[in-house]
């Protein structure tokens, strides 16, 4: 019998995700996925992506059978990541930090600091998972910071993820970056939207592309707070504000690096990372099917300071 979608085109070579979603095993890890699977017109088996539940209980079972990751649940209306994109991040971002690295970096020597971690804390999971990388997760929202540490918790991780509360809206890196703190990495997944019509139109177009009508206020069917979704001037304002904001942590952080989901934001971008004066600028594209994105990465530091951050290690 077939499965949901064809081979998934596009994503990294280590990413655990190429095969179509295998349900047996989904099911058979996480019974409570059972009710949402069925087998469509095509003979298929799939389930309804326009679901927030089924949604939900298919992250639920490929964190536990493909990371271990045997506890992941989210406050009622928050994000709920795509699995197999986000996980896509980390494999991408890991081939740059292994360019200066000489081999794959892994293991707690290896800090990674995630803004904006949401509730579902998905890239300090999947990251200690992987990679072993020890990770800092921060976030404006107190409920998220709440909700991330206590995945972090209950999945054996509390002392390779750290959460914390960034108090000032505007700040982006003040506040959360210690003076004595390094980190080879910072990761992003910003608010894209510029308001919240905005946003709601964005998930309007989702489930017309999923097949379904849209009637009344449409369902966020991967949710999302406003801070999650939306900041005022949308992705491009928030890309311009941690360009600028990371210049004065250039020592601090071999790379930095955001995702970037409308193109015609990065010539902006570029123009604002000349006039902070990186050294290093890199656009690494990202696919999965139809969808496309990239990851734009940067770091004040020239090759040779790349090689001696690794040699000396990191605190």
């Amino acid at each position: 019998m077939k499965t949901h979608s064809d081979r998934k085109s596009g994503l990294h070579p280590r990413n655990r995700h190429q095969a179509p979603y295998d349900f047996d095993a989904l099911c058979q890890r996480t019974p409570e996925l059972l009710p949402f699977v069925f087998t469509n017109e095509h003979g298929t088996r799939t389930l309804d992506f326009a679901d927030p539940a089924a949604v939900k209980a298919l992250n639920r079972a490929l964190l536990a059978l493909h990371y271990g990751i045997n506890h992941w649940d989210l406050p009622p209306g928050y994000l709920c990541p795509p699995i197999p994109g986000r996980v896509d991040y980390l494999h991408r971002v890991a081939d740059l930090l292994t360019e200066s690295a000489g081999q794959l970096p892994t293991g707690k020597s290896v800090r990674v600091l995630d803004i904006g971690v949401g509730a579902n804390c998905i890239y300090p999971l999947l990251g200690a998972r992987e990679y072993g990388w020890r990770f800092v997760g921060s976030d404006i929202d107190p409920v998220s910071v709440k909700a991330a540490t206590l995945l972090a918790n209950s999945n054996g991780l509390g002392a390779q993820i750290e959460c914390r509360h960034q108090s000032n809206s505007k700040h982006i890196f003040l506040g959360i970056i210690g003076p004595k703190e390094r980190f080879a990495l910072t990761l992003c997944n910003p608010p894209f939207h510029a308001s919240l019509a905005e946003a709601s139109k964005g998930s309007e177009r989702k489930l017309r592309n999923l097949g379904k009508a849209v009637t009344g206020s449409p369902v966020l069917n991967f949710g999302g707070q406003k801070a999650e979704l939306w900041c005022e001037g949308g992705e491009a304002a928030f890309l311009a504000s941690m360009i600028s904001q990371s210049k004065a942590f250039a020592s601090q952080c071999l790379w930095f690096s955001s995702l970037v989901s409308k193109k015609e934001n990065l010539p902006a971008a570029k123009k604002a990372l000349a006039q902070q004066g990186a050294c290093q600028v890199r656009v690494i594209d990202m696919a999965q099917g139809n969808k496309v994105s990239r990851i734009l990465a940067w770091s004040f530091l020239d090759a040779e300071a790349h090689a001696h951050w690794w040699s000396a290690g990191q605190k």
